[in-house]
C-alpha cells in the first residue's frame, strides 16, 4: 500500500515540476532570469527519475504477498 501512495505522490511531483517549468519559461519570456528554467528542468528530471523508481518498485512487488 505504501508503494502505491509513494507512486501517487511522485506523479503529483511530476505534475508540479511541469507547472514550475512552464512558469519559468513564461517568466523568461517576460525578462526573468534563465536560471529558473535550469532549476525547473532539474526539478522535473529528478521527479521523473523518482516516479520511474517508484513505478518499478510497484511493479516488482508481487500481488497478494502481503508486502506493504
Amino acid at each position: 500500500m505504501t508503494d502505491r501512495i509513494s507512486a501517487l505522490i511522485s506523479a503529483f511531483g511530476v505534475l508540479c515540476a511541469s507547472l514550475l517549468l512552464i512558469g519559468a519559461v513564461r517568466g523568461y519570456q517576460t525578462g526573468s532570469s534563465a536560471i529558473w528554467i535550469a532549476a525547473g528542468a532539474l526539478v522535473l528530471l529528478i521527479e521523473c527519475i523518482t516516479l520511474v523508481r517508484d513505478v518499478r518498485r510497484l511493479r516488482a512487488a508481487p500481488r497478494g504477498s502481503g508486502v506493504d
